[in-house]
């Protein structure tokens, strides 16, 4: 793999606008016509979120990241993606690397909700 080069430098306030929040993923379901996305049903303690990612292709069994604990960005507009709503990002690590994707996970486990920065 070729290392990217480094983005344009944003302002720490800028980056201070994202919230990016542990969450266990509870469910996946498949997502109806779609050969790439699935919903992940994500707890974040004090409630839940439909996220959509296009883990489908990059994993033969998608269903064996239930229960882990990954990091997401949940103060994303809500996208609209094969007729569901997205209400949040996944992030993964390698997909736009081209390196089969990894969860950006925490060291241990953690409360679900807890804010990453």
């Amino acid at each position: 793999m070729e290392t990217a080069p480094v983005k344009p430098i944003v302002s720490f306030d800028e980056f201070d606008k994202l919230d990016i929040r542990v969450g266990t993923i509870q469910r996946i379901e498949g997502i109806k016509g779609s050969d790439k996305l699935v919903r992940l049903v994500v707890s974040f303690g004090d409630h839940q979120r439909n996220i959509l990612a296009g883990i489908k292709q990059e994993r033969s069994n998608p269903a064996e990241i239930e229960g882990s604990q990954a990091l997401f960005v949940v103060n994303l507009e809500p996208r609209k993606m094969m007729g569901e709503v997205s209400e949040g990002m996944l992030f993964d690590i390698g997909y736009a690397d081209g390196i089969t994707p990894v969860l950006a996970v925490p060291e241990k486990r953690v409360p679900d909700g807890s804010r990453c920065g």
